[in-house]
């Protein structure tokens, strides 16, 4: 993972510097049909997904003596809303507009996590998001100083965003995951794992297949929390672009899927790349309003 997250994973992927790479659902999308923020760059439908992972948790981080129990109490308040490019910024915005919420209505300030902690402890900012897989470091460590807390993300505005933007879902930290933090509910966004299209099928079929391999379970429950949920039976659910073809076959030999046609035409590559609609698309999203940094 790159410091700007999905959006550098995405071009770094397509780029070559990675052999495959993560990435949130909702960006993952974009980039495959070159909208929103990809509106005006490429579009790149090479982009393929070799499994759904787990869910990411928008935790909004605010300091308790201020009063913030909304993402709304933002107002007049000094928020780090992450990098341009960043998938945590562009989630935020979503959010920020949702609860009916502008830029200009709070002091915004282009900073990417390690700096918004730091700027947190100092007191130079009030609240700052952050996209991630809890129990998640920089968190665990501001809320162990017993002055931060997070804000739950949840109401009408946050299901009218659900509504209007399928890639986000209902979720919860639960209680305890944090010092001081009880249950929290607030949105989720899928991780996806993706490659690209010209990867060799036999290879992303015997990574596919190693992956899941149930000798990996330990491995996966032992490490980090969120491997617990990195599941087999859920590698489907709400993926974004299209299976790479040896993924498919992996799933395809589970009975997770219909064995595709053979197709005799060698030129209609699309005939065994493109996910049938038991695999999931999104919605269109909500245009993303951008942010300048007052900083």
């Amino acid at each position: 993972m790159t410091r700007r997250g999905s959006f550098d994973n995405i071009e770094g992927l397509l780029a070559g510097r990675f052999d495959s790479a993560l990435s949130q659902a909702d960006i993952a999308a974009w980039a495959y049909r070159g909208d929103h923020v990809f509106t005006g760059k490429h579009a790149y439908p090479q982009l393929r997904s070799i499994a759904n992972l787990y869910p990411e948790h928008v935790h909004l981080v605010v300091r308790r003596d201020l009063g913030i129990l909304s993402v709304s109490d933002l107002r007049g308040k000094r928020v780090a809303i992450d990098r341009v490019g960043s998938g945590t910024r562009i989630n935020t915005l979503l959010i920020l507009n949702a609860f009916g919420l502008e830029v200009s209505d709070m002091q915004t300030v282009d900073m990417g996590p390690e700096p918004a902690i730091s700027a947190l402890l100092d007191g130079t900012i009030d609240a700052a998001f952050f996209v991630v897989g809890y129990p998640s470091a920089a968190v665990t460590e501001l809320a162990e100083t017993g002055r931060f807390t997070v804000a739950p993300i949840s109401g009408v505005a946050a299901n009218q965003l659900m509504v209007t933007n399928r890639f986000y879902t209902a979720g919860a930290l639960p209680p305890g995951v944090y010092h001081g933090v009880g249950t929290t509910p607030t949105l989720q966004v899928g991780a996806q794992w993706i490659v690209n299209a010209d990867v060799d099928a036999d290879l992303v079929y015997e990574i596919t297949r190693a992956f899941w391999n149930e000798s990996n379970r330990n491995l996966l429950n032992s490490g980090h929390v969120k491997g617990r949920q990195i599941r087999l039976q859920t590698a489907l659910e709400g993926l974004t672009v299209p299976l790479h073809p040896g993924a498919r076959r992996f799933y395809e030999e589970q009975g997770m899927l219909p064995v595709a046609p053979v197709d005799d035409d060698d030129d209609d590559e699309d005939a065994t790349v493109v996910a049938p609609a038991e695999v999931p698309g999104a919605a269109d999203a909500a245009t993303v309003p951008e942010a300048t940094a007052t900083d």
